[in-house]
């Protein structure tokens, strides 16, 4: 890193008040490392106490939604309000190790690439449930197939871009199906895109939030973005 580069980091939430504070504290050691980073989390509309438990991280940015919109606005708002050269998208539970942040950002620093994902499948997948190993399988494979791309975990929560690439295109999805909307234009704008093995351990603490019906969703929304012009 130089002190030139500064990276922002994007955590959207809701209702994680039992997994934000370690995240948080995971970053801000991270955060030592990279000169004039920020993070911003984006509350989405949470219900229990996920804001209040920000709000005890001076260094850390919130941005609250009044109401709950999904991933996909959650990261909209959190690029509107980042300053940085790089984006980092990093989940608000402790299912990805912040400190593989520095693998998605070395691509970019580089040159090689321009979007970066994190796979857990080229990395150290210690546990994942049945249904999202199977549906995250699929969905990655045509994805592969229908952009001619070799894509290995589509719906990894761990992304990093440059400003210039993420900013080519507009975010329009709402939910979860913003990381194949992420993935469908990226590829199809030929952005420089790159995987890197990460570590991944399933969710200690309460349920995930991802449903069958937002994987159909996903699978529709690759298939149309393949379509459109």
């Amino acid at each position: 890193m130089t002190s030139r580069t500064k990276v922002s980091v994007i955590v959207p939430a809701y209702n994680e008040e039992n997994g934000i504070e370690a995240v948080l504290r995971r970053l801000l050691r991270v955060s030592q490392n990279l000169p004039g980073s920020e993070i911003i989390v984006v509350d989405d509309g949470s219900t229990d106490d996920t804001a209040k438990r920000v709000a005890r991280f001076n260094p850390v940015r919130l941005v609250r939604h009044g109401i709950n919109q999904g991933k996909g606005a959650a990261i909209s708002t959190g690029l509107k309000n980042s300053k940085g050269d790089i984006i980092v998208i990093q989940d608000a539970d402790t299912e990805y190790p912040p400190e593989d942040i520095f693998r998605l950002l070395e691509p970019i620093l580089a040159g090689r690439a321009d979007v970066v994902f994190g796979s857990r499948f080229k990395g150290e997948c210690l546990s994942m449930c049945f249904s999202h190993f199977v549906g995250n399988k699929i969905l990655s494979v045509a994805t592969s197939l229908l952009y001619g791309a070799s894509v290995s975990d589509v719906m990894t929560g761990h992304k990093a871009f440059s400003r210039r690439a993420i900013e080519s295109y507009e975010l329009s999805e709402k939910g979860f199906a913003v990381e194949i909307e992420i993935a469908s234009k990226c590829l199809k704008n030929r952005c420089r895109f790159a995987e890197v093995p990460i570590r991944y351990s399933y969710r200690r603490h309460d349920i995930s939030k991802i449903s069958y019906l937002d994987g159909f969703r996903a699978l529709w929304k690759l298939v149309l973005g393949r379509l459109s012009g």
